[in-house]
């Protein structure tokens, strides 16, 4: 086992994409995928992963889906953007207020929390940038609509809690059927960057779901609903109604939503779902959907 990951680490970079992800599959989720006639969740994303519709980059871009989100649900869902410079410059860090988050638009994991600005230095903050610009996402899990995004570092507001602590991060899985009949699960990560990050599982009634998705240990007890849960699922539900399936992240922060970003292809297909049938219920819910295409 340890030389066949060895001997695929050593020559991922020259396999093809369907091939690539295929091992990854397999390696993450436990076996091969189907690639011709997808079933389960994850093979459904693969999928994706390899054709994607041409709308997903724009709209995964964490910059210019700010206009979409602000024609569907209005700017006052967006988080303050503080600066989106061209570059990042000595200059351009003096200008920022003492806290602030630093972000790249052009993938996942790149967010640097920055609660006070004088225990960090501009030379820091400029390795990182020039770390995060310098990845080609697509290259990481083969998502071919990250190819088209231009990269970008920006500025937001930092959004806190109380106790100090990042608001828990709101993953809204949403799944439009053909008929028109919508199903919700709503995945909640609770201090993400602190020390004891977790994930569970509700449905639109905040019912706890007997689901593990990903790396994150679930809770001991189920968390209380968001203040306004009706609003979170209202406003992923009207940023997702032109697709089969998407997942939009929000934050709820003193009965404010603020939204997050879009993802289209999560786990890039290799995401790991327990119970097991989890991945083949979700599945079947991403059914073709012609209707969206009027809104196109």
């Amino acid at each position: 086992m340890l030389l066949a990951k060895k001997f695929f680490d050593s020559t991922k970079a020259y396999l093809p994409d369907p091939v690539f992800l295929s091992i990854t599959h397999r390696r993450r989720v436990g076996r091969f995928p189907d690639m011709r006639n997808p079933k389960t969740f994850n093979e459904k994303i693969l999928q994706r992963c390899l054709y994607p519709d041409p709308r997903f980059a724009d709209l995964t871009d964490k910059l210019k889906v700010r206009e979409y989100v602000a024609r569907k649900i209005g700017p006052v869902h967006l988080i303050p953007l503080i600066a989106n410079p061209e570059a990042f410059t000595e200059e351009v860090f003096e200008h920022l207020p003492s806290a602030f988050v630093m972000k790249s638009n052009h993938g996942s994991g790149f967010v640097k929390i920055v609660e006070d600005k004088s225990r960090v230095s501009f030379e820091e903050l400029s390795a990182l940038s020039k770390q995060w610009l310098s990845t080609n996402f697509y290259n990481v899990a083969r998502e071919r609509h990250y190819r088209m995004i231009e990269p970008r570092v920006f500025f937001e507001k930092l959004l806190l809690a109380e106790g100090g602590k990042v608001p828990a991060d709101l993953k809204v899985h949403v799944f439009n059927r053909p008929s028109g009949e919508q199903t919700i699960f709503i995945a909640v990560i609770s201090d993400r960057f602190g020390d004891n990050p977790r994930g569970d599982t509700y449905d639109a009634s905040w019912n706890v779901q007997d689901i593990w998705i990903g790396h994150y240990r679930r809770s001991e007890k189920p968390a209380p609903p968001p203040e306004k849960l009706d609003r979170v699922i209202s406003i992923a539900s009207i940023l997702a109604c032109e697709f089969e399936y998407v997942r939009v992240d929000v934050y709820e922060l003193n009965g404010t939503i603020y939204f997050g970003e879009l993802t289209f292809t999560p786990g890039a297909g290799v995401f790991p779902m327990r119970p097991d049938e989890v991945d083949y219920e979700w599945g079947r819910l991403i059914q073709p959907n012609v209707l969206h295409h009027a809104n196109r």
